[in-house]
């Protein structure tokens, strides 16, 4: 394990046909985006394992059996998300994670194409010091959000899923006087169009074999 100190924590839904990547169910059918949503989750998981110690945060728990299985295979803690939005949740399980780790990262079970070196790079920055580490999103969210101690002015009053929500993100981290470092965006598979445009790289990765070289996947 590369860093002991620190933890992954990975945010997922139970899986549920109807209830999980509901944009790409005209495409794929409600049983079909389901499927996807599990191996995302999978893959995520599989790029972060060895790296840290990491946490499964399901909603509306970890019990659903595909994330039992992840919590099996992969090693991780099984935790339940709570809290009314999105922030309170990631604030909850960060300030769970700093009670007992020098450091935390959060991510999202759909972030596909965010690297085993990127997740490296992100941690390695908190290893060496930084107070938070950011990696942005095309849509205005971001991909991965680390820190080394709680800051709960990062999640309250944020427009969850809107496109300023990295810009209000910064400019808390500002006014906190936290010293952080931003990493390289990335982009959403949420929609018909960013189906096909993962599908294009992870046929071009497959061709080349260059698995991690596709660009990354946000988490809000």
């Amino acid at each position: 394990m590369e860093f002991p100190g620190l933890r992954v924590l990975v945010f997922a839904k139970a899986p549920c046909p109807g209830r999980v990547k509901t944009r790409l169910a005209p495409r794929l059918g409600a049983r079909g985006a389901a499927w996807l949503y599990r191996r995302l989750l999978r893959g995520v998981l599989a790029q972060a394992a060895g790296l840290a110690p990491l946490e499964l945060w399901g909603a509306p728990d970890a019990r659903h059996p595909a994330l039992r299985a992840c919590v099996r295979d992969f090693g991780a803690r099984p935790r339940r998300q709570a809290g009314a939005d999105l922030g309170r949740r990631m604030d909850l399980a960060l300030r769970c994670a700093l009670a007992g780790a020098a450091g935390a990262v959060v991510i999202g079970a759909d972030c596909v194409s965010l690297t085993r070196a990127d997740l490296r790079a992100a941690l390695a920055a908190l290893a060496g010091g930084r107070d938070a580490v950011l990696v942005p999103a095309e849509d205005g969210g971001y991909v991965l959000l680390g820190l080394r101690r709680p800051c709960p002015a990062l999640f309250r009053g944020v427009a969850w899923g809107g496109a300023r929500v990295a810009a209000q993100t910064r400019r808390r981290l500002r006014r906190a006087g936290l010293d952080w470092v931003e990493l390289p965006p990335g982009w959403d598979l949420d929609r018909p169009a960013d189906l096909r445009r993962y599908r294009r790289l992870a046929a071009r990765a497959q061709a080349h074999d260059a698995a991690g070289s596709s660009p990354k996947a946000s988490v809000v």
